[in-house]
């Protein structure tokens, strides 16, 4: 089961949304900075050595910029980026959701 956290200080909140999905939720620096579109860059096992990392562009919502997916390996890291290229990685520590 995926135990649902938020970090309010920097924008994020991760959400259990079903069997082995999570829901993520970001409000952080880039969409405080009116960032048009925002991505979720991702990748799951060893938060050192990500595997099969993607880039997901992120729905605008009431909530903020959300997105919906399926865990594998039981571990995935994150973190954002805007269209412009800048990112919020957590000051280079990223976030991390265990299922």
């Amino acid at each position: 089961m995926i135990q649902g956290w938020s970090d309010t200080p920097k924008g994020v909140e991760v959400r259990p949304a079903g069997f082995n999905e999570v829901n993520i939720i970001y409000n952080g620096l880039l969409a405080k900075s009116g960032a048009d579109q925002v991505y979720l860059h991702c990748g799951f096992g060893d938060p050192k050595n990500w595997q099969n990392v993607s880039t997901i562009k992120m729905e605008r919502t009431q909530r903020g910029w959300e997105s919906t997916l399926r865990m594998q390996n039981g571990l995935m890291s994150f973190c954002f980026k805007d269209s412009a290229n800048n990112w919020d990685n957590n000051n280079g520590y990223n976030w991390t959701v265990r299922a």
